[in-house]
């Protein structure tokens, strides 16, 4: 997510990190390499222009240039003007005066408009309140078929008609279902097309007149840039949005949308689309945002992930199994398939404060979607008693836990290699005998 500009916004501040004070032409050189990493990454170039100018004159101020730290205070302001070009703070959805709350999504066609309303009805779910998805979009009829399998899949309840019904019919009829069953979010999944067009805004117009909705969100593909900005000035100069959901951020190395669309259309984004998985659904934080840019972490997002995916007495058993040295390649998949379900590990090492520094000197071929694959099947062909006592895997047992697992010898003698080393910290931990500078280490 947004690497690209992250690795050079990072080269900036660690040049001006190296200096122990700070001049005006330091800061001016400087701004003009973050002004050209924030054009290449697609930011609007009056965006990126009001951002410099209000760096600038926060930089210069005599307390900023006069300061023990001046390249940590730029660094500070520079987070700063971000989260606010970004939108200041987290915005959730409004609810309305009686249930249910509807939420119309909208958007062009690709977007990701029918999977994005089953992942934010899976986000009011988890958070306990109950939603019906509604099968608006009668442009595609295969918009119909996939909300009502997705559904399935999630079990929530989908409202649909036959195709002949009309998009404003269904929408009313499916809020009026919804109160029958007091549901709380109706979530409409309406038409799009491969552009904006009067017939397709006309429509629209309808279905919000008929509905009243509390919410009018625009579904937008963070990786399209600028366009993702134009569609987003169309869609509200006729509609009338109140928000924004960015999608495939996952995939946007440059972030010029997310960078751009707040500042341009006086729009918040409320939520983020970071994957495939019905869970990858973020709600949006300016502030966190702005960490992850500047190759600051994430950790509150880390630990909303983690407590909503691993189950808190399970933890604390294996803390227990660490501690005592009695963890085993059971614990280990068991643990491996909690994380994945977490997202991908990609994302997850974005949110480690300082990772994006340490990218070069990380073995990151044993951090990648494929390696974990491949550790989970080695550790899938092995026996339960040998995940529970890997010392009496020998040579026979090697070569068929890998014709087993489609791997080789070498990569299951690997996989024991690192087990053991860990099982060896965890004794010594465990018996408070720490390697000396581990602690140096870990800081």
């Amino acid at each position: 997510m947004f690497e690209i500009l992250t690795d050079k916004l990072n080269a900036v501040f660690k040049r001006l990190g190296d200096k122990g004070r700070l001049t005006e032409k330091d800061v001016d050189e400087a701004l003009r390499e973050v002004r050209l990493a924030l054009l290449e990454a697609d930011v609007n170039f009056r965006v990126a222009r009001d951002f410099i100018d209000k760096v600038r004159v926060r930089a210069l101020e005599s307390q900023v240039l006069q300061s023990l730290s001046p390249g940590q205070q730029v660094v500070r302001i520079v987070h700063e003007e971000l989260t606010s070009i970004l939108g200041g703070a987290n915005k959730g959805l409004s609810h309305g005066s009686k249930l249910p709350s509807v939420a119309m999504l909208v958007g062009l066609q690709g977007s990701g408009k029918t999977t994005t309303v089953a992942k934010l009805a899976m986000h009011l779910k988890q958070s306990g309140q109950r939603p019906v998805m509604v099968a608006a979009d009668m442009r595609r009829p295969a918009a119909i078929e996939q909300l009502v399998t997705l559904g399935k899949q999630l079990d929530i309840l989908v409202y649909h008609e036959n195709v002949s019904s009309t998009p404003t019919k269904v929408a009313a009829n499916g809020v009026r279902r919804a109160q029958e069953l007091d549901a709380a979010w109706v979530l409409l999944d309406t038409g799009g097309r491969l552009h904006i067009d009067g017939e397709l805004m006309a429509e629209l117009q309808e279905i919000k007149n008929a509905v009243s909705p509390t919410e009018v969100l625009l579904v937008v593909d963070s990786m399209t840039g600028q366009d993702a900005v134009r569609v987003a000035q169309g869609f509200h100069e006729t509609v009338g949005l109140t928000g924004i959901i960015l999608t495939k951020v996952d995939g946007d190395a440059r972030g010029g949308a997310a960078l751009s669309i707040t500042a341009v259309t006086g729009l918040p984004i409320k939520f983020m689309g970071t994957g495939e998985k019905s869970s990858a659904l973020e709600p949006f934080h300016p502030d966190r945002l702005a960490s992850r840019i500047l190759g600051m972490g994430d950790v509150l997002s880390l630990i909303e992930k983690a407590q909503t995916t691993f189950d808190q007495q399970r933890a604390q058993e294996m803390e227990r199994k660490m501690l005592k040295a009695t963890f085993n390649l059971e614990d280990f998949l068991e643990q491996l398939q909690q994380m994945k379900r977490m997202g991908p590990v990609s994302q997850l090492l974005e949110m480690i404060p300082g990772f994006s520094s340490l990218k070069g000197r990380l073995p990151m071929e044993e951090l990648d979607e494929a390696y974990l694959k491949k550790v989970e099947a080695i550790i899938l062909s092995m026996t339960s008693q040998e995940r529970h006592r890997p010392e009496i895997i020998d040579g026979s047992r090697r070569r068929r836990i890998s014709r087993g697992s489609g791997t080789t010898p070498q990569d299951v003698n690997q996989l024991l290699n690192q087990f053991r080393q860990a099982q060896k910290m965890m004794k010594q931990v465990a018996r408070g005998k720490l390697p000396k500078g581990f602690i140096k280490t870990l800081r």
